[in-house]
């Protein structure tokens, strides 16, 4: 059973006068039953697991998958207002989330919440991800913890075991790059640009982590300069992949190209996907800390799907959204995509993940924190990972980089008071 105590930032997001513009609403009809549709931005399969919950609760998916983001998140606010609003689409939390409740375009998920808790199907403190002024709004798809995913075989050729300390993972990094193998993943633009920035900071200074997420630090701070010169020594040593590359991290992986690669537990089935097996082929640890805080650091997301206020199948997506939570559903879940359920009384469907669960659960070793790309403000965020890969591909001094975020972060937090 993972309990764990999760670091929350609240952000808020100005509302566009714009978008509130032509709202109107759409009768709900009530109906429990038939088919949802499911608006998404994600690569999972929906279709098959859609036979799960037509078995289960006879609701089957409708899903419509965006590729393109920025087309993706022009649907969802353009359709939330009008007849074409999906019941069921993906988002984030932290303040995207906030931007959308604000308007009354999700609706209310507290009552869902507050059984889900009760009967220990979540940890309390994931719902603290999912809460704005004391409501809930929206439910997890799954929730997971950033590892290192690491290739067994290139390990083993080279005599190394995982890292248990940075130091330790520095110099199983140098082995790799003197062998020809780039020992980490890397990739600039949107929207993984942040990692290694999250990484860096939150294994030196969790705190100034959560300082800089809230305005109360600022990015040209000593410290966070500091963190972006070790990143900017690792990327001297040659430590990275090549940040511009088109070639999928797990293909580079398997090529023997790639030893890690630092993501969510959602991963798993990517790796999967390209033929790389659980056990024999990748393993996953978690990530060590720089500087010793007490307990190390490792930083949470969380899929969130929402029901729309205004749909016709606004009954039926919370319906929906309730069973997604339970142990069954979360179990069948985590079988299809190969990754850690949230719900402590489902079953991991991979060993791997099995004893990922159990070391996760060990009081006060572990410090869970929202992964950057939620905790930043929207407009923070987009700043930091232009300029984070500008730092990638073309790596210097980076107080100019560093400028540029607080330039973006100082006018934003001016007018949040």
């Amino acid at each position: 059973m993972r309990i764990r105590k999760v670091l929350v930032a609240a952000t808020a997001l100005a509302v566009s006068a714009a978008l509130l513009a032509g709202c109107s609403a759409t009768s709900d009809s009530g109906a429990t039953t038939g088919t949802l549709k499911f608006v998404n931005d994600k690569t999972w399969d929906f279709k098959a697991f859609s036979k799960v919950s037509d078995k289960d609760i006879d609701i089957a998916l409708d899903p419509s998958t965006y590729a393109d983001q920025n087309a993706f998140v022009a649907f969802v606010k353009q359709s939330l207002r009008t007849s074409k609003a999906p019941g069921l689409f993906t988002w984030h939390t932290g303040g995207q989330l906030e931007e959308l409740v604000d308007q009354k375009l999700v609706a209310d998920t507290s009552s869902i919440w507050k059984k889900a808790v009760a009967a220990g199907n979540v940890p309390a403190s994931v719902q603290d991800l999912y809460t704005i002024n004391g409501k809930q709004y929206c439910t997890p798809i799954s929730v997971d913890d950033w590892v290192m995913y690491y290739d067994k075989r290139t390990f083993a050729k080279y005599d190394l075991t995982p890292p248990k300390t940075w130091d330790e993972m520095m110099q199983v990094a140098a082995t790799l790059k003197q062998n020809g193998v780039d020992p980490f993943w890397s990739s600039g633009g949107n929207p993984w640009a942040f990692v290694w920035f999250q990484i860096i900071l939150a294994g030196t200074d969790l705190k100034l982590y959560q300082d800089l997420s809230t305005g109360k630090a600022s990015y040209t701070d000593p410290k966070v300069v500091k963190v972006m010169n070790v990143w900017l020594d690792m990327e001297k040593k040659g430590y990275f992949s090549d940040p511009g590359s088109k070639t999928a991290g797990e293909t580079q992986m398997k090529d023997g190209k790639l030893a890690m690669i630092p993501f969510g537990t959602w991963y798993s089935s990517s790796l999967e996907k390209v033929g790389l097996k659980e056990g024999t082929d990748w393993g996953v640890f978690t990530i060590p800390a720089i500087v010793d805080q007490g307990s190390t650091p490792v930083a949470i997301e969380t899929a969130p799907a929402c029901t729309t206020e205004n749909s016709s199948q606004k009954a039926m997506a919370l319906k929906y959204s309730e069973w997604w939570m339970g142990a069954e559903a979360q179990t069948a879940w985590s079988k299809q995509q190969g990754n850690l359920p949230f719900n402590p009384k489902a079953q991991a469907a991979t060993q791997t993940f099995r004893d990922l669960s159990t070391e996760l659960a060990e009081p006060d070793k572990y410090d869970f924190y929202l992964r950057y790309y939620e905790a930043t403000p929207t407009p923070i965020l987009t700043s930091a990972l232009d300029q984070f890969t500008g730092f990638m591909t073309n790596p210097g001094d980076p107080t100019k980089y560093l400028e540029g975020i607080q330039s973006v972060a100082k006018s934003y937090w001016a007018k949040q008071k």
